[in-house]
């Protein structure tokens, strides 16, 4: 596994799972008999308290702690970039090990902050309107970077228990985690769940597993698997209603067709009205956001507890599509509505940084001129 760190010679702890964590304790002489103890106290030091000192893991014996300091850090991701939206949204570009870069965003709103989380430097997936899909694949990031994410995010909003943004009410600032950034996470399946499994780890970083949601553009034979191995909420990049359309948008859908896709939505764990399956809708001008798409969506769906998330295109430079208008948007919420299913709009948020759903790229440099002219105009398109 590779460790997050900025000295090779000493890896970081920061990011890594329990067995990982075993596993670099043990390396460094700590007994089997006390390893279990060990793993309980730094784990609580890194994903409870966001330690940065061994000096301050207080029940760690001394001699513990001085090994740790000489084969260890606790350092963090670096932070290549850092951009602030004038809507509240943050972009930060990450750097690992090898120099490969990654983005994740922040998105504050009433009563919540939301972190999408990246799992690819890149994607596989070659989506027409995303923004990431025009970026090749490098490599999946491992499980330290994932959770390295949140762990460096919750730095930077000082967003640990004691900092000055909790000291008086104790609420977090990150409440909700979404595996929508770069890259198809069921493409990296394996190093997902274990960073899923760290964030909601009572214990760690305590995030909700209703508060965690893995978006797929439909890996069909890892949906079930990974529901089952996580216990998370469940979002599909859907975008389509008839095949011949979503293999042009999504062309992961060659491979397994929208049937084959609800099969694999059906067996989702758990799947109930409580818990729902949101599918994913982007809003694409004369493509598929007419009436008769949207009833054809919920004829689609019929049977499976969904969610309708309606997401207005957020544009790119080269982008071959444009956002539908927002009577358009509205009318074909209220068909769905109609229907009985919730289907918000998601607001735009971060255009002017290139951060909204669809847009994040790694090879990131800060928007140009017509970026921000059509960021701009396609939020004027939504003004109602």
């Amino acid at each position: 596994m590779q460790e997050i760190s900025s000295d090779i010679s000493r890896p970081s702890l920061s990011g890594l799972d329990r067995a990982s964590l075993a596993a670099r304790l043990s390396a460094i002489g700590v007994p089997d008999k006390q390893l279990r103890m060990r793993v309980n106290q730094i784990w609580s030091w890194l994903y409870t308290h966001g330690t940065r000192d061994f000096d301050a893991m207080t029940n760690v014996s001394k001699d513990v702690r001085a090994a740790l300091r000489e084969h260890y850090t606790l350092d963090r991701l670096e932070i290549a970039d850092a951009q602030f939206s004038d809507d509240g949204t943050r972009k930060w570009l990450f750097k690992m090990n090898d120099g490969q870069l990654v983005e994740t965003v922040y998105i504050p709103e009433a009563g919540r902050g939301t972190l999408c989380v990246s799992s690819q430097v890149g994607c596989t997936l070659t989506c027409r309107f995303c923004h990431t899909g025009t970026q090749k694949l490098v490599r999946n990031l491992e499980v330290a970077e994932i959770v390295g994410q949140v762990v460096s995010a919750r730095d930077e909003l000082q967003d640990w228990p004691g900092d000055t943004n909790q000291s008086n009410t104790g609420n977090r600032r990150i409440t909700n985690v979404v595996m929508m950034g770069m890259g198809e996470p069921l493409y990296n399946a394996e190093n997902v769940a274990h960073a899923l499994n760290v964030m909601s780890d009572g214990d760690g970083l305590g995030l909700s597993k209703r508060r965690i949601t893995l978006s797929t553009s439909g890996v069909v034979p890892e949906i079930p698997k990974i529901g089952a191995d996580t216990g998370v909420m469940l979002a599909i990049s859907l975008h389509a209603v008839k095949d011949e359309l979503r293999n042009e948008l999504v062309p992961l859908n060659k491979k397994y067709p929208i049937e084959e896709l609800l099969d694999a939505c059906r067996q989702w764990p758990s799947l109930s009205n409580a818990k729902r399956i949101t599918f994913e809708y982007v809003m694409l001008k004369d493509v598929n956001d007419s009436n008769a798409d949207a009833r054809a969506l919920v004829k689609l769906l019929a049977g499976i507890p969904a969610k309708i998330n309606l997401i207005p295109f957020n544009p790119w430079p080269g982008a071959p599509y444009e956002c539908s208008s927002w009577e358009r948007i509205e009318a074909f919420a209220d068909i769905v509505n109609r229907a009985g299913y919730a289907s918000p709009v998601r607001r735009p948020r971060g255009r002017d940084i290139m951060a909204a759903c669809g847009q994040l790229k790694s090879a990131s440099v800060k928007p140009t001129a017509a970026a921000k002219k059509m960021a701009e105009l396609a939020s004027r398109n939504l003004t109602r």
